[in-house]
């Protein structure tokens, strides 16, 4: 400050119209350092009272990332206290509000392991598996958080069957896994769209390997003849007698389970030239068969 005061006045002496503007900037310095005075007095004043109460007060004002702050340095001081509890409980949800999902996961699970009989476990428990759910992106990416949120789900579903959060954790758990029955069917889609047949059929059959339950079936089932029946018309004539009769019997399974699907006419019709498809690959074995038994 003593610089700028000096520095105002040679202004002064020299040229009177560097007046305001020097006087402004000197206000404004003041007003700048005042806005940061509190929080950065507290955090450097290293008074551990204080600080813990400024924290929790921030943290009630919502400005977490204030009350983050200043927790951070108290956590040390007050581990094995009583109000170590208290801290971490809150500390552990400054991360959650502050959308740093991954770390509230770790500290909240920290949490119960640190303060097990706390009566903040059981909520704990589930806001660290909540964060991992806050972290599962669109079907579209990598779903590493989708499967982690979900055994996390799972495992705060066995910890605690009584719960009242059982009920939200199924909930989250049946989202979570149509979220990676739309990746399957998508990708099993892809694969037919570049008219790789083959993987096409695999990743539908894994699909409803994987979600027995899927309520989209009958679309699933109807897109593996698709790819069977095209994979089989593409063949090689040695591979097309068996891919024939897979998809003969994928077909005849698909109007057993589905008489009345909007897809069965094309689904007969798709049978019905396999069966041709198969005649003649048989027809054509039986002359060349014979052809070289006269020779």
């Amino acid at each position: 400050m003593s610089l700028l005061l000096l520095t105002y006045l040679c202004a002064l002496m020299r040229n009177k119209i560097v007046l305001p503007v020097l006087f402004g900037g000197i206000i404004a310095l003041s007003l700048f350092g005042g806005c940061r005075s509190e929080y950065e007095k507290i955090r450097s004043g290293g008074d551990p009272e204080l600080i813990y109460k400024k924290s929790f007060e921030y943290y009630d004002k919502k400005d977490f990332v204030k009350a983050q702050g200043l927790m951070e340095l108290i956590l040390p001081v007050y581990r094995g206290k009583k109000e170590a509890e208290e801290i971490f409980y809150r500390y552990s949800y400054t991360y959650y509000h502050n959308r740093q999902y991954l770390l509230a996961s770790y500290y909240f699970n920290t949490f119960t392991q640190t303060f097990g009989g706390s009566p903040y476990k059981e909520e704990a428990a589930f806001m660290s598996a909540y964060s991992n759910y806050m972290l599962s992106p669109t079907f579209r990416l990598d779903q590493t958080h989708t499967l982690k949120a979900i055994d996390d789900l799972q495992l705060f579903i066995n910890s605690y069957p009584e719960s009242e959060r059982v009920a939200e954790c199924n909930r989250l758990i049946d989202e979570l896994r149509a979220k990676l029955e739309r990746k399957a069917f998508e990708e099993g889609k892809l694969y037919f769209d570049v008219r790789n047949y083959q993987s096409s059929v695999h990743a539908f059959e894994n699909l409803l390997r994987d979600f027995p339950e899927t309520g989209n079936a009958e679309n699933v089932r109807y897109m593996i003849m698709r790819a069977s029946y095209l994979l089989a018309e593409n063949s090689i004539i040695e591979k097309q007698g068996d891919r024939f009769a897979e998809t003969l019997e994928r077909a005849e399974e698909f109007l057993v389970r589905f008489p009345n699907s909007a897809n069965s006419k094309e689904v007969v019709q798709m049978k019905e030239t396999s069966i041709k498809k198969i005649k003649q690959l048989e027809n054509v074995g039986y002359q060349s068969k014979s052809s070289r038994a006269g020779t």
